[in-house]
């Protein structure tokens, strides 16, 4: 039997289960653990500026790849800096473990130098979380986290260690392993027959169908599947702003994003719809508008593999628990079987239906000759890398015009934070895009705000060699907001104006990377042109964009999904 100290266990364990890549910080109650990390040839440590930013760099990487994102900081302040990044991951169910140092066990709860409870910290805004008592423990413990994160629905998972247990000086019998059982853990991932054919048999007597798809369907791994059923069933398809990517944006049966800044063929779409099947969806808020009014003609067929996301917030008709692609594939086999569809005319006539409302192209925007229009910026980016890049957002009006303006045709391209909304995010979720696919083209796009809340891993991009390119579209201004205000409040914008940026073309250039800086819509696709040949270096694109101009469509608060804005409102 093996012997090794606990930091060897944490290293060879990690080996084991396949980690390729850490992303972290060292400080006192983790020096023993780096220390063994040393020796590890088969792991690269990535050495960020802030703990904040080594979450999102593991969430990006883990949205990407499907993989589980690693994290590895000390006690106390650099265990509580990565709250933000889990909470973004909890959120959006993305695969992460994050491992924190942890004060001596005898320590615990006398207050002690960096110390913090980070079990009790981080407890709303995990998966699972363990504190390891024992060294040999750690290896179980740290498998365990790794299956938790990974399976059922994804979602981040905290293995808080004591300084003591990880004792270079203490030897105990190293014992992997080799399966993962828990009683208390066991997702359901077949769906239930009956229930299957229930919602099948519903689906196929529709008048008016739409497949609704969240994140979970890009979670399930199973687009080819989406594809293949609604192309037969020729559904109506629509995306949540985390499932971009499910099903071919380009595709003629896609109707685009749904939601407060969805479509308005999508939106119309979902409110008149007399059956709607969601796969891997949450029915939040940024997608129901008032419940109330929700789609009040629809009978719900909802598949997720959470049996807590279903009818938490609107009422399923038929509830499924199970994983997207079991139940997709159990429905394509009982189809097979039957050889069953749906009502042609009906379905012709719908389609009649939606045609009208795409035909008011409520993307179309009003071009300048000297402001650039954000939406411009996306169409120029999906031109110029023809649709191919893994886009990472920060959070607020560019994150929308991504969404809008940029069809993903691929799962895995759009890497943004949904349900958290985190602004600081882009940067180094891209950063750990790259990391993952070093042939990749990885793009931040940002704004003037959210670039700066951890723009300090230009540093790390340097040291590492990282060259994601980044897009941000300076409107000197918390856009969103402003527009809110703007809409709201009169015209008030109350703290919402950058009155003191720096210049950052000099500010990247002193990092060591490439500045471009762009006014004038002639010059856009030039500049896109030369940031993109520069394939081995960071380029940093500061676009300046037209101040006034708001996101929309955009729905109206405590309204249908359907009462939309489509423009500014007309003053009085």
């Amino acid at each position: 039997m093996e012997m090794m100290s606990g930091a060897e266990m944490v290293v060879r364990t990690l080996t084991q289960l396949g980690v390729k890549h850490i992303f972290g910080y060292p400080g006192g109650a983790v020096l023993d653990i780096y220390d063994a990390l040393f020796e590890a040839s088969d792991i690269e440590h990535i050495l960020v500026r802030h703990e904040q930013a080594a979450a999102h760099m593991a969430d990006g990487y883990a949205r990407a790849t499907g993989k589980v994102g690693t994290v590895l900081v000390t006690s106390g302040p650099g265990a509580t800096n990565t709250i933000t990044g889990i909470a973004t991951a909890y959120m959006d169910s993305i695969p992460m473990v994050v491992l924190s140092g942890q004060v001596a066990t005898s320590m615990i709860g006398e207050d002690a130098f960096q110390e913090c409870d980070m079990i009790g910290c981080s407890r709303p805004v995990v998966k699972h979380s363990f504190l390891v008592k024992k060294a040999e423990d750690i290896p179980t413990m740290i498998a365990k986290a790794y299956h938790i994160a990974s399976t059922g629905r994804p979602g981040p998972v905290v293995v808080d260690l004591p300084k003591d247990i990880v004792n270079p000086k203490e030897s105990h019998p190293y014992i992997f392993p080799e399966s993962i059982n828990m009683r208390s853990y066991n997702p359901t991932v077949k769906g239930h027959k009956g229930q299957v054919k229930k919602a099948l048999q519903i689906l196929l007597a529709a008048k008016k169908p739409v497949l609704y798809l969240g994140g979970g369907a890009i979670s399930a791994e199973c687009s080819d599947l989406i594809a293949a059923f609604a192309e037969r069933l020729n559904l109506p398809v629509t995306n949540t702003l985390m499932g971009l990517g499910a099903f071919p944006g380009e595709h003629k049966q896609c109707l685009g994003m749904l939601g407060m800044h969805g479509t308005l063929e999508a939106n119309k779409t979902m409110h008149n719809s007399d059956v709607i099947l969601a796969l891997g969806a949450r029915f939040d808020d940024r997608v129901t508008n008032n419940v109330k009014k929700f789609c009040p003609n629809a009978t719900i067929l909802h598949v997720d593999i959470d049996p807590t996301s279903i009818s938490k917030t609107v009422t399923a008709d038929v509830p499924i628990v199970g994983s997207v692609k079991q139940v997709l594939s159990d429905m394509i086999d009982v189809l097979d079987s039957t050889g069953e569809t749906l009502d042609a005319a009906a379905l012709a006539s719908w389609w009649s239906e939606i045609q009208v409302w795409r035909e008011q192209k409520c993307l179309s925007y009003a071009k300048s000759t000297d402001k650039i229009k954000p939406q411009q910026v996306v169409e120029a980016l999906h031109r110029v890398t023809k649709g191919e890049a893994y886009i990472s957002s920060d959070v607020g009006q560019h994150q929308m015009f991504a969404a809008l303006y940029h069809p993903f045709n691929k799962p895995r391209r759009w890497i943004n934070s949904g349900g958290l909304g985190t602004m600081g995010f882009g940067l180094p979720a891209a950063m750990g895009v790259k990391v993952a696919l070093p042939e990749s083209i990885s793009v931040c796009i940002t704004g003037d705000g959210s670039i700066q809340m951890n723009i300090q891993e230009l540093s790390t991009c340097m040291q590492y060699g990282i060259p994601v390119k980044i897009i941000s579209l300076n409107n000197q201004a918390l856009g969103m907001v402003r527009q809110w205000q703007d809409l709201i409040y009169g015209g008030r914008h109350s703290h919402s104006y950058m009155e003191s940026l720096p210049d950052f073309v000099k500010l990247v250039e002193a990092y060591g990377h490439v500045g471009i800086r762009v006014s004038d819509p002639k010059d856009l696709d030039e500049a896109l042109e030369k940031c993109f040949s520069m394939t081995d270096k960071l380029v940093f694109m500061d676009i300046l964009v037209d101040q006034d101009e708001h996101v929309y469509p955009m729905q109206i608060k405590f309204g249908a999904m359907d009462d939309m804005l489509l423009g500014k409102p007309k003053a009085e």
